[in-house]
């Protein structure tokens, strides 16, 4: 980190989106003295920043901390930054990765960004320019987001960007992991998702929980979309399998 990286960078603006919620910031970074720093001018600009210090707490925050972007260094306890990247996207993971790694020639750039990094940075570097990729990068993602189409399936519509649901034209609380699983299932109408699959890619990879808690938490859904209606239930079970979202339920 140059000195420059010690003050604050006053020129830009609070990192909020639009609903006024701050943009949550992984750090994973073993060096502390640069970890702590750098979440601690993150959380100057209005960020929220979490942080780890080897590969194992990173890639636990990275699929269960629902980040918002990571800053990512390759040379860590226990593991490559690298491994980390590569679990994301085999799942899908769209989150901003910024590497910033001491590891700078142009085969270690084109090896980072081949593997999923959408930004890469040297060290030392300049504190104002990291903010500014970062301001930059979830602006893009947000934009992104914003542009995810609602889905209307008979009497609910889904939107995505919001977050909201609404049924016969009325919007129904759901809980974080309820619209989790919700817009997993009903962006791909007709596909049947195992159990499995469900709790991976709604409670994380190494959440421990069990088949029952999906079945639990489809309950409570099919409930707030319709109660017994069996044409606002939408989410049909799979004898064996597990669920899928059905648009002519």
């Amino acid at each position: 980190m140059s000195a420059s990286a010690s003050s604050r960078h006053e020129s830009s603006p609070p990192g909020r989106p639009a609903d006024g919620t701050p943009d949550r910031i992984l750090i994973i970074e073993d060096d502390r003295s640069l970890r702590e720093g750098l979440a601690m001018n993150l959380r100057m600009e209005g960020f929220e920043a979490v942080s780890a210090a080897d590969c194992e707490t990173g890639l636990r925050l990275a699929f269960d901390g629902r980040p918002d972007l990571i800053v990512l260094d390759l040379m860590l306890p226990g593991g490559s930054g690298l491994d980390i990247l590569e679990a994301l996207r085999a799942r899908g993971e769209t989150v901003q990765v910024l590497i910033l790694s001491a590891r700078g020639t142009t085969p270690d750039k084109v090896e980072g960004l081949n593997t999923g990094a959408d930004d890469y940075m040297t060290k030392p570097f300049d504190l104002p320019e990291l903010i500014a990729r970062i301001r930059a990068m979830l602006r893009r993602q947000h934009t992104d987001t914003q542009a995810l189409p609602e889905l209307v399936f008979g009497d609910i519509a889904i939107d995505r960007a919001a977050r909201s649901v609404k049924v016969r034209g009325r919007e129904i609380h759901l809980s974080a992991r309820e619209f989790d699983l919700l817009a997993l299932l009903a962006a791909s109408p007709g596909q049947v998702f195992t159990r499995e699959t469900i709790l991976e890619r709604v409670w994380g990879w190494d959440y421990e929980g069990t088949a029952r808690t999906v079945d639990n938490f489809v309950a409570g859904l099919r409930k707030k979309l319709g109660g017994g209606r069996r044409r606002a239930a939408y989410i049909l079970t799979v004898p064996r399998v597990g669920y899928r979202f059905e648009a002519e339920a």
